[in-house]
């Protein structure tokens, strides 16, 4: 785990709605079309609070520099190979166990009572599927599903950090756009670091919130 959770940034409603779009972007797959609009992307992450822009346009430069296919293999080998790299959030929580299907369900749950229909070829607690959905809906729900979820967050950017991986500057910006962690949630994310995800169906019991469609 890093040394001290990190201290928010103070940021407008619309300016965490960007770091959040970037970052769903940003930690999708790098194929031809995600190297084609960095430049773009980048002209968005300049115009946010230097906090938070640092570290988005330092990963965007650090991509253009490297180019497609060292990204890529870098990519696969990261998120695809490590399990404390999932980039599914239910996954910190559950691991491979049979609890791993309701906390699914709680995400398209979630999703529903915002008022979405969650519709993608990815898992509805894909991160960057997460942060788009906070980024484009003007619901709670998201906050909740993030902070529901913090933990996860908080595991994966100790990982990354650990690896020195430039997928850390990406996940630090999201970490510094939500609110402080708490002394309870450090812990939780200590074992989690320590222990890795739960591969028995017992699991670890985090908090999975309950949401219901408006009538």
């Amino acid at each position: 785990m890093p040394e001290q959770a990190l201290t928010p940034v103070s940021l407008t409603g619309a300016q965490r709605r960007t770091v959040h779009m970037l970052a769903s972007l940003l930690l999708d797959y790098p194929d031809a079309a995600w190297f084609a609009r960095l430049g773009e992307l980048r002209g968005h992450a300049a115009g946010l609070p230097a906090a938070v822009a640092a570290p988005l346009t330092d990963f965007i430069d650090r991509a253009s520099e490297a180019g497609a296919s060292v990204w890529q293999r870098d990519y696969v080998n990261t998120f695809d190979l490590k399990r404390k790299c999932s980039l599914y959030l239910s996954y910190f929580a559950t691991g491979d166990t049979r609890r791993r299907g309701t906390a699914l369900v709680t995400f398209l749950d979630a999703y529903r009572a915002a008022g979405w229909e969650f519709d993608a070829a990815e898992l509805p607690d894909y991160l960057p599927a997460v942060l788009e959905f906070s980024a484009r809906s003007d619901s709670e729900v998201a906050s909740a599903l993030l902070t529901a979820h913090r933990e996860g967050i908080e595991v994966l950017r100790a990982a990354l950090e650990g690896m020195d991986s430039p997928w850390a500057l990406v996940v630090r910006a999201v970490t510094l756009s939500l609110p402080q962690v708490d002394q309870r949630t450090q812990e939780r994310v200590l074992a989690l670091v320590n222990e890795g995800p739960p591969t028995e169906t017992v699991g670890l019991s985090l908090p999975m919130p309950v949401f219901r469609t408006g009538e």
